[in-house]
This record gives C-alpha cells, structure tokens and sequence, in this order.
C-alpha cells in the first residue's frame, strides 16, 4: 500500500498534518498514545475511525523507514 493511500495530507485538514486517510485522526496521534504506554485496541477504542488495519499498516511503515539503510538521507531530507 501507498502512503497516499493511507495517510492524507490536506491543507484544509487539520491545517496539513498527516491524518489517516478518510479520518481526521493525524497519525502523530498514534505514535504520542504508544509513548505514554497505551495499547492499540485504547488508540482505536479512543479514535473509532481509524481500524486495526491502518495502525498496522502505519506502523510497518514507520518500521520500514526507521530500518532502512538510507535512514540517514531520510533524517537529512525531513530535518
């Protein structure tokens, strides 16, 4: 799956943070609920909008960037 297709990035939603896609629900959101300790079935209780499938699929994205061997042109591209 694309990022496209799985996160959106709308200048009239939520002023352009990235949000899953068909939600408002921006996916830092996700990240700040795993920091504190809470669950995945919590973040999806808590934002209904956003399925099990999506967590996932973010967080194996998030897992394929952060392993890649080109995480540092990553870094220096976003930073």
């Amino acid at each position: 799956m694309k990022s496209n297709e799985l996160i959106s990035i709308d200048p009239e939603i939520l002023g352009g943070q990235p949000v899953f896609k068909g939600t408002r629900v921006p996916v830092e959101s996700l990240f700040d609920y795993l920091e504190v300790g809470m669950s995945l079935d919590e973040f999806i209780e808590e934002f209904p909008t956003v399925t099990k499938e999506q967590v996932v699929l973010v967080l194996e994205m998030a897992n394929r960037i952060i392993s890649s061997k080109n995480i540092d042109k990553i870094y220096e591209a976003v930073a």
